[in-house]
């Protein structure tokens, strides 16, 4: 074929597509605005529903993080042959200080002894209460919250003061206020202790954890004088870095297995697969409403596709005059698609505006940074302009494929 009997499509051509797009728009604005409609909600929706994914997989994460993600709790479980307590091979302080010498990164470690008692609360009623003796690191690996005064500290651990933590419930079930047990003496069997500080978890546990309710924290040194041994009930530990937890915990077990008889079983937990799982729920419920938002684009789409092929229907005679004047098929195609993409494109514009707007005003009127995707914005307009692409083709390519003297004779 000859090059000079193939018709160029000029420059101009796609100028002159737009602007007659515009015109048309202009022209059928209620058309216009009602078939965007659809995408301007699904647009909005893919966004925001991404930008709730994110925010309740950063709440999620938080919140473990605020547990102790870098925590790793070691426990005695028993062993088949030596069920009775005199031959239990429980955990000890020489333990935990193998631990800090064998295993490297260790950050924070603190022992726990564990005891119950109870205490004289206004009314002339008694309380149980859980006594824990732990160090003064515990403070770290766990993340703990000191509403009033201090935690104690290691002068105090080495010293053996008689001083005690306790929590918010407690505080305020004796004293009124977490601020007003400071300073106050609190007795555990006959046994004087000064409050120095009230505290509680980051994360409500609801009773889940170690720390109940009605809990006291006392130097470990000094509650080994309310136990008949030297065993613990639990070794805690923290990294400094959350990848080093698998490593840690399996070096923290063969460490202690080594200490101890072969029979003996101990258990290493940590947050880590409470982590994978949390980040796993978070993705998979991110993923379905974000299909959920696709299907809502989808159907817009087929709106699209529809309105597009009434709008060919009611300019069968302008194509047929464009068409006698010389424009191709190929030009015929490139109109009516260009005004699918248009509408496809000003809906989704309008959508990602208002995704948008929500999460920026939650950042401008409270401190609460709501995480938003890039990404989203991205996807939003590949997914309009695809959506235009696909649903615009068969108008399109139905107005291209209209007899010309069909058209001018069309009534």
């Amino acid at each position: 074929m000859n090059g000079n009997n193939v018709r160029p499509y000029p420059k101009l051509v796609f100028g002159e597509t737009i602007h007659v797009a515009i015109d048309t728009f202009r022209t059928s604005k209620v058309r216009f605005l009602l078939t965007s409609l659809g995408m301007v909600i699904g647009t909005a929706s893919l966004i925001l529903v991404v930008t709730v994914g994110l925010t309740g997989k950063q709440y999620i994460l938080q919140q473990i993080q605020n547990i102790g993600s870098n925590m790793m709790v070691a426990e005695y479980q028993g062993g088949e042959m030596y069920a009775s307590t005199a031959s239990s091979d429980y955990l000890t302080l020489d333990d935990l200080n193998a631990v800090r010498v064998g295993v490297p990164g260790i950050s924070a470690s603190s022992p726990m002894i564990e005891f119950h008692d109870h205490i004289a609360v206004p009314g002339g009623k008694e309380r149980d209460i859980l006594v824990l003796g732990v160090s003064w690191q515990y403070l770290y690996v766990r993340n703990l919250d000191i509403l009033a005064g201090r935690f104690f500290d290691d002068s105090d651990t080495q010293s053996r003061n008689k001083v005690a933590v306790i929590t918010q419930n407690l505080a305020d079930i004796l004293y009124g206020s977490p601020s007003a047990a400071v300073g106050q003496e609190i007795k555990l069997s006959s046994l004087p202790f000064t409050v120095i500080g009230t505290f509680r978890e980051r994360v409500d546990t609801f009773g889940q954890s170690e720390i109940s309710e009605n809990t006291i924290l006392i130097p470990h040194t000094v509650a080994r004088y309310f136990t008949d041994s030297d065993n613990v009930k639990e070794l805690f530990f923290s990294v400094s870095d959350s990848n080093e937890v698998p490593r840690a915990t399996e070096e923290i077990l063969q460490v202690l297995q080594s200490r101890h008889r072969p029979e003996s079983v101990y258990k290493i937990t940590n947050l880590t697969q409470l982590l994978s799982v949390a980040n796993k729920t978070a993705n998979t419920l991110t993923t379905v409403l974000a299909l959920i938002s696709f299907l809502t684009l989808l159907v817009s789409g087929v709106g699209i596709m529809n309105i597009m092929l009434a709008t060919v229907n009611s300019r069968i005679r302008e194509i047929g005059v464009r068409r006698a004047v010389g424009a191709t098929k190929a030009e015929i195609r490139a109109q009516f698609l260009t005004e699918a993409i248009l509408i496809s494109l000003a809906g989704g514009a309008v959508g990602i505006v208002i995704g948008l707007a929500l999460p920026f005003s939650v950042r401008f009127i409270t401190n609460y940074r709501i995480p938003i995707s890039g990404w989203s914005v991205v996807i939003a307009v590949l997914v309009s302009t695809l959506v235009g692409v696909l649903f615009g083709t068969a108008p399109a390519a139905r107005a291209a494929q209209l007899d010309p003297v069909d058209s001018l004779r069309y009534e």
